[in-house]
C-alpha cells in the first residue's frame, strides 16, 4: 500500500498502549526486514533514516524509492520518516522527495530557538500532509552531529513540553528519559516518574529514542505512559554485522548473494519481529 504519515498511527498506538517501531534502514533487504516482519504480525512499520543512511544510499530519493517499492508490497501501513535532521534545507528535500514524516532536531538550541526551527518545520511539512517529530532534552550518545556526555544529557521538563507542543503544533515529541543513543556505555536509569508526568500535560505522542539495549520491561512501561514509538537503530545494524562476520566464519563457507546476505536480512528480520511484539498491541 502507499507510504502513510506517522500522525494517525501513533495516534492510535497512543490511546490504545502500544507502540509502533520505527527501524533505521539503508537499503532494500534491511527495509524488507522491517516490512516483512510488520506484515506477518499485521502490525504498522516505520522506515527512518538519518544523515548518514541517506547519504550511504546516494539521497533521500533513493531511500524514498525503496521504501515505496517496499510498502508496495505488503498490505499493512508503512510511513517513511527523516530521522534526526539537523537541516530545514534537508527536511525541505526529503518532504519533496516524499518521505510521509519528518523529525526535525533542535534540541541542542535554546528553547525559544527550537520552537522556533520546529514551527518552521510544521508550516512546511503539514501542507505536504507529512507528520512531524521534534525532541525536547538531550540524550547521552551519539545525536546528530553532535555527541552528548552521560553527565551533559538533560532530562525533558513537563511544563516545557507542554508549551513546546502548544506552540510548535508537532505531531510527536520525543522526549529524554535517561535512555542514550547507541549501545549504553552506563547502566541505564530509565526515569518513568517523569515519563508520567510529561505524558499528563502532553496530548500528542511521545517518542523513545536509543531504544537499542534499553530493558524490556522499562519499554513496555513506558509504552503504558504515552511512549507510542520506539527507535531502534544500532540493535537493527547489529543484527546485520553479526551474522555477516558469523555466516562468513562457518566450514566450507563459499561465497553468493544469497549466502551471504540471506542469512543477514533474516537476523534483521528476527530482531524486528522481537521488537515488534515487545511492542505492539495485544
Amino acid at each position: 500500500m502507499p507510504l502513510v504519515p506517522m500522525k494517525e498511527m501513533l495516534q492510535r498506538a497512543r490511546n490504545e498502549k502500544y507502540a509502533v517501531g520505527a527501524f533505521e534502514f539503508w537499503s532494500l533487504d534491511s527495509a524488507q526486514a522491517v516490512v516483512e516482519s510488520a506484515a506477518e504480525l499485521g502490525l504498522p512499520a516505520i522506515l527512518q533514516a538519518g544523515l548518514l543512511e541517506c547519504e550511504f544510499a546516494g539521497g533521500v530519493k533513493n531511500l524514498y524509492r525503496i521504501a515505496q517499492m517496499t510498502a508496495d508490497a505488503f498490505p499493512v501501513p508503512v510511513a517513511l520518516h527523516l530521522d534526526h535532521a539537523e537541516d530545514y534545507d534537508f527536511v525541505r528535500s526529503a518532504l519533496d522527495a516524499g518521505f510521509t514524516s519528518v523529525m526535525i532536531d533542535a534540541s541542542m538550541m535554546p528553547f525559544d530557538e527550537n520552537v522556533r526551527i520546529t514551527q518552521k518545520v510544521v508550516e512546511a511539512a503539514h501542507p505536504y500532509g507529512a507528520s512531524v517529530e521534534a525532541e525536547l532534552g538531550k540524550l547521552a550518545g551519539s545525536e546528530g552531529s553532535l555527541s552528548v556526555r552521560e553527565e551533559e544529557a538533560a532530562q525533558t521538563d513537563p511544563e516545557k513540553a507542554q508549551s513546546f507542543v502548544e506552540q510548535t503544533g508537532v505531531d510527536a515529541l520525543a522526549v529524554a528519559i535517561g535512555t542514550a543513543h547507541g549501545f549504553y556505555t552506563f547502566a541505564p536509569k530509565i526515569n518513568i516518574e517523569r515519563l508520567r508526568e510529561i505524558a499528563e500535560k502532553v496530548a500528542v505522542p511521545l517518542v523513545l529514542h536509543g531504544g537499542s539495549g534499553t530493558p524490556d520491561d522499562k519499554v513496555v512501561e513506558a509504552i503504558g505512559y504515552g511512549i507510542a514509538k520506539v527507535n531502534i537503530c544500532t540493535e537493527f545494524v547489529a543484527a546485520f554485522g553479526t551474522q555477516y562476520i558469523q555466516t562468513q566464519g562457518q566450514p566450507g563457507y563459499t561465497y553468493s548473494i544469497p549466502s551471504l546476505f540471506g542469512p543477514s536480512k533474516q537476523a534483521g528480520k528476527a530482531l524486528a519481529t522481537a521488537k515488534m511484539k515487545l511492542f505492539g498491541r495485544k
